[in-house]
């Protein structure tokens, strides 16, 4: 019989530290693992760097982490539903990385498939190659090549995106039976799913959890093998 992987959410946080990388998928405030937030909080664990699609709203999900200073430095596509973290970031207060939001799956996918980077021509001639290397393919010589930004484009030119990988992956899901096999419940899904692949040690939160078995292997979405402990998400009213 496989052994349990649930666990109170104390227990769980006991492999949380501060200044850790973590990964907190879901949109706005759909699909976020508010429970384990919540246990971050509670255990007074600071100075983290976050990669999320965005930080929630002010008082909800991620917000309530920006709201209490726990964030160093944040990875994610927008922050405009959140104007604590607005103000934060223009004080000076959070360091920001902004990556648009298909790169930055992209990005997180690359990190969990062991892939070296991606190609996107999204961000070309903006500020968001800054930095970046840039490929155009020649096709002449039929192979990509290097250039600088200010060279005459001769093809397609994309930037290259490198993985996002994290210490910690938190996810927010419908179902997880004790062996941490996951469903998740409709749009909910959205970041989960991917980001579970990209981080060292994931940790689910799990509206339901049900005994081993009871999941039908057909609609499980995130499979056991890559959970490594299961809590008990807190229900709102």
């Amino acid at each position: 019989m496989a052994k349990s992987k649930v666990v109170s959410l104390a227990e769980a946080m006991t492999h949380c530290h501060d200044g850790m990388t973590i990964m907190l998928p879901g949109f706005v405030n759909c699909g976020v693992s508010q429970t384990l937030i919540e246990g971050l909080m509670e255990a007074g664990i600071k100075d983290l760097n976050i990669i999320s699609n965005n930080t929630s709203v002010k008082g909800k999900g991620i917000g309530k982490l920006v709201h209490d200073d726990r964030i160093k430095h944040i990875t994610c596509s927008h922050i405009g539903n959140n104007e604590e973290t607005c103000a934060k970031v223009v004080a000076g207060e959070i360091n920001i990385t902004f990556v648009p939001q298909g790169s930055l799956c992209e990005k997180v996918r690359a990190g969990g498939a062991g892939i070296g980077g991606i190609l996107t021509p999204t961000g070309v001639h903006t500020p968001m190659q800054d930095g970046k290397q840039l490929l155009e393919w020649d096709a002449a010589a039929g192979k990509y090549k290097f250039v600088e930004p200010d060279e005459p484009q001769n093809g397609a030119r994309y930037i290259l995106e490198t993985p996002l990988h994290a210490d910690v992956c938190f996810v927010h899901a419908y179902k997880a039976d004790k062996m941490g096999n996951v469903v998740y419940h409709r749009t909910a899904r959205n970041f989960n799913q991917t980001f579970a692949t990209a981080a060292d040690f994931v940790i689910v939160e799990a509206e339901h959890i049900v005994e081993i078995g009871e999941l039908d292997p057909d609609e499980i979405m995130t499979p056991g093998a890559l959970v490594d402990l299961v809590v008990q998400a807190r229900m709102e009213d």
